[in-house]
């Protein structure tokens, strides 16, 4: 996880209220984040602002602290004649990012300096049955705290914070009610529970998935794709003309609906239905009870998946009832967004490009728009907590040059 280019822009909640900053700090600022090491001739050239303003800008951020001058190209053993050039570079160790996977039952915080290097990973297992907010509140302060002490840092050090919930998140860092319970559960007022730091964002998992695909993933460089969350739940990360699009209440990609596509018949994820389905079969006595299937010790997504890429018969045949609801998954989404791509994303894409291929030859030919491009990614089941790096780097980048200011 590093180097992640700017994430698909959004409206996502950030505190404080911005200070002023002058035109030539922002250009040199937006600037510093492209490049490593650069000189006031670079700068001058990527800007067109004149060396007097250009040299003046530079020589703010230095003050900042969000820069540093480094020693000049004589200095550095690199130049000889004439004038040496001053030298500058962002600062990576200005400000930390925070990004922060919160599902159900895992919880993933990984530390990074602002050029999304990591420093330190902690991996929490939570408690998936538990309905208590306020130990969840708890469990998800402590494991970003313990992330920090374990990169040597602290809360004061942190520049820009972003968390993925399984919850639809408005533009506000709110999850509108669920009829269970569950959603105000996964976001309990998250927004308010990371105040102490600058910059915060809170967002949905699959969006920031889809976040994480165009910006080190299957979908770098696209403007229309879908990120499609697919192992226990399904969930959509949806970008259109480069926009991350979240809706009135953030609903955008929720898939609730598919209860009603015939088909489909469920918002379940490809892991679920494959285990629900091959539990279902082995105690209907169809499959071999002689079969790695029927002998599993216990039989989940990951189980069937790995079993039907071995060539069991039993699996593959289960595998093949799966791509068929891929295939239809996909064409109602390319039907409904007309995204030119659909990735796979999650710990379940290491398993389903089987599952993948068989689907996109299923893919239906009447629906008049043309079918999206499916594939897999490669980001595996960190792909929400690098997204939600990228997100933080991206929030960062617009908004942290005013807060420091201020």
């Amino acid at each position: 996880m590093s180097d992640f280019s700017p994430a698909p822009t959004g409206a996502p909640a950030i505190a404080a209220a911005p200070a002023v900053r002058s035109p030539s700090q922002e250009a040199a600022w937006e600037y510093a984040w492209t490049v490593r090491e650069f000189t006031a001739s670079d700068a001058m050239a990527a800007t067109g602002m004149t060396r007097s303003t250009v040299i003046d800008a530079l020589e703010n951020l230095v003050g900042t602290g969000l820069l540093r001058e480094l020693p000049n190209a004589r200095d550095a053993g690199v130049y000889r004649k004439g004038r040496p050039a001053r030298r500058f570079e962002l600062r990576d160790d200005a400000a930390l990012l925070v990004g922060v996977d919160a599902g159900r039952t895992h919880i993933t915080v990984v530390v990074a300096d602002l050029r999304s290097q990591p420093l330190a990973t902690h991996r929490v297992v939570a408690d998936g049955t538990s309905e208590d907010v306020a130990q969840r509140r708890r469990v998800l302060a402590g494991a970003v705290d313990e992330a920090l002490v374990l990169a040597g840092r602290t809360r004061d050090e942190v520049g820009a914070l972003c968390v993925g919930v399984p919850a639809p998140v408005d533009a506000a860092g709110r999850s509108p009610r669920h009829p269970e319970g569950f959603w105000d559960l996964m976001n309990p007022d998250l927004m308010s529970l990371f105040d102490w730091a600058v910059l915060r964002r809170v967002d949905n998992d699959a969006s920031l998935a889809a976040v994480a695909e165009g910006a080190a993933g299957a979908a770098a460089g696209r403007r229309d794709y879908i990120a499609l969350l697919a192992g226990d739940r399904l969930g959509a990360g949806v970008v259109l003309d480069g926009r991350l699009l979240r809706g009135a209440h953030g609903g955008v990609g929720e898939m609730i609906a598919f209860d009603h596509v015939e088909g489909v018949g469920s918002a379940h994820g490809l892991g679920q239905i494959a285990a629900q389905w091959a539990a279902e079969a082995v105690a209907a006595g169809e499959v071999d009870p002689a079969s790695p299937l029927a002998l599993a010790p216990e039989i989940d997504g990951r189980v069937v998946l790995e079993l039907a890429a071995a060539g069991d018969p039993d699996a593959r045949r289960i595998t093949a009832r799966v791509s068929r609801v891929l295939a239809l998954i996909v064409s109602v989404l390319g039907s409904i967004f007309d995204p030119s791509l659909v990735v796979v994303s999650g710990a379940v894409a290491a398993g389903v490009d089987e599952v993948a291929d068989a689907a996109r030859r299923s893919l239906p030919t009447d629906l008049h728009l043309p079918a999206p491009e499916l594939v897999v990614s490669t980001l595996g089941a960190d792909v929400v907590v690098i997204g939600a790096v990228a997100a933080a780097a991206d929030l960062a980048r617009e908004c942290l040059l005013e807060r420091w200011s201020a």
